[in-house]
């Protein structure tokens, strides 16, 4: 799937429209066959024993579905996140950033189905499984 947004086009929408997010993630890599997007690991993101959080790594899988999605629809910052179904594996390196490997399974006009898989930088063991399913707002005539 053709690409229609860089990856400074992103960043610089997601500064624009979620500030709130500035700071906490960066791509690595976006291409039309992948998005690896890394979470900028720091003591917010653990929880007790020092391990990314949770609700930390949901947040990476479903910024990193949000990116891919917008990379081959263009700004859409009403695409809302309609399903998400997560399952951790096994416990993060302690220390490490998490990355985020996320693949555009099907791009329709009003869906777009993406799967993550997250991995703690160095390892090719895979930390958690993502399936996203984004909504899609009709194009304004």
């Amino acid at each position: 799937m053709a690409l229609v947004m860089t990856a400074e086009q992103i960043d610089a929408f997601l500064k624009e429209e979620f500030p709130q997010v500035t700071g906490l993630f960066a791509i690595d890599r976006m291409d039309e066959s992948l998005l690896v997007m890394r979470l900028l690991t720091d003591e917010r993101h653990l929880r007790p024993g020092g391990t990314v959080s949770g609700p930390s790594m949901f947040a990476l899988a479903d910024v990193a579905a949000y990116v891919a999605t917008l990379a081959r629809i263009g700004p859409q910052a009403l695409a809302v996140t309609t399903h998400c179904s997560i399952d951790f594996m096994r416990k993060p390196v302690s220390g490490a950033d998490v990355l985020a490997e996320a693949r555009v399974l099907k791009l329709g006009r009003s869906l777009s189905v993406t799967d993550v898989l997250l991995y703690s930088e160095g390892s090719a063991e895979v930390v958690a499984h993502a399936s996203l399913t984004y909504a899609i707002p009709p194009a304004r005539r």
